[in-house]
């Protein structure tokens, strides 16, 4: 009698076995099962989430103006950059913050950011200025290129504040070059403006550099900065979304422009209106409201859903799109990855409906 009912056992605890890992392999298909899995869904799983994260040293912490503080980060083996290049911080907090490498491309030891204290902000900067300190770790991830300096025959920069620090790199890179180049550099005052000495210095020669600091002449002249350009000059503009709109409307046709934005954009035809988001996985279907974003709608419903700088820079919400005709407002995706995928956390839906693969 004892084998039989060994074998009753064996046939019990086998069958058990195989159902558990045909469980983990159904789940591993659909991280929402037992709703069901589509083909090859790519929510939650974004590629540039996997970016490598590293943990460098803070061996430098300089305030370099009023409210801007730069910090060194070392680190072996560290991937090279290009001038326009930027860099993921993973804040204590677990925020992430983007911001522009300003430091030596050929210092292949090291990564330097600066970021200015935003005291309205959404608390990113204030964690960067109050717990960053020398003899800390902190991750990163990157660096990625989205700004890059790219060929032509002379270049014209427009800068407002902060955004200098991913163009100071470029513009020693093409002095080192001798290329023909040209700034104008507002700010509020000339004591909140990152690297002014520098920067002149670099441009003393020929007049390069004109700075206008807003507590002595007002704002800077853009349309003036623009006027008389030679064939196929690049522009350059960093800085608040205002002095972007003015170079934009200002630039003859012809001349190609190259922005590098804080905050995420609205482009022509955007729509700020009400749709739905249809979950189709989850069988559900949540109202966005006006001036709502699509983050904030979906968590109501799926608190689960990754997200972090909720200015579309990182990555970490992007969803797949099934149907519907995407507003994308973000300053990441491919165009490639804008065929069927958006960060939800910035972009809409240019009509009444979208579907996510959530």
């Amino acid at each position: 009698m004892a084998l039989p009912r060994l074998r009753t056992v064996a046939v019990v605890a086998g069958a058990g076995l195989l159902t558990r890992r045909a469980l983990k392999r159904r789940i591993a298909r659909s991280p929402l099962w037992p709703l069901p899995a589509l083909p090859e869904p790519i929510s939650g799983h974004s590629a540039r989430r996997a970016t490598a994260v590293r943990r460098l040293l803070i061996t430098g912490r300089t305030v370099v103006a009023d409210g801007v503080v730069q910090l060194r980060l070392e680190g072996a083996g560290l991937p090279p950059w290009e001038p326009g290049a930027h860099l993921d911080l993973v804040l204590p907090s677990g925020l992430v913050r983007q911001y522009s490498l300003c430091g030596d491309p050929s210092d292949t030891g090291a990564y330097t950011v600066a970021t200015r204290l935003v005291a309205d902000g959404r608390g990113g900067s204030r964690e960067v200025h109050e717990q960053l300190q020398e003899g800390l770790e902190v991750e990163v991830r990157g660096p990625r290129n989205r700004f890059p300096l790219t060929e032509a025959p002379g270049y014209v920069f427009v800068v407002g504040g902060i955004g200098i620090t991913p163009v100071w790199p470029m513009l020693r890179s093409l002095a080192a070059s001798g290329a023909e180049w040209r700034l104008l550099y507002g700010g509020r005052s000339r004591a909140s403006m990152p690297f002014l000495e520098e920067v002149e210095k670099l441009g003393a020669d020929g007049g390069r550099v004109t700075v206008v600091a807003q507590d002595e002449a007002g704002h800077p002249d853009v349309a003036g900065a623009l006027a008389d350009l030679a064939p196929d000059t690049a522009v350059y503009c960093c800085g608040p979304e205002p002095l972007m709109e003015a170079v934009a409307a200002a630039l003859p046709e012809g001349h190609p422009l190259h922005l590098e934005r804080f905050s995420a954009a609205t482009g022509p035809g955007a729509s700020s209106g009400a749709f739905e988001v249809e979950l189709r996985r989850s069988g559900r279907t949540v109202p966005v409201a006006a001036g709502q974003s699509v983050l904030a709608a979906v968590r109501a419903e799926l608190p689960h859903v990754a997200y972090s700088c909720e200015q579309g820079f990182c990555g970490t919400c992007q969803q797949r799109v099934l149907e519907g005709e995407i507003d994308h407002r973000d300053e990441l995706l491919t165009e490639d990855e804008r065929g069927d995928s958006m960060l939800i956390c910035v972009s809409r839906c240019r009509g009444e409906r979208l579907v996510l693969d959530l």
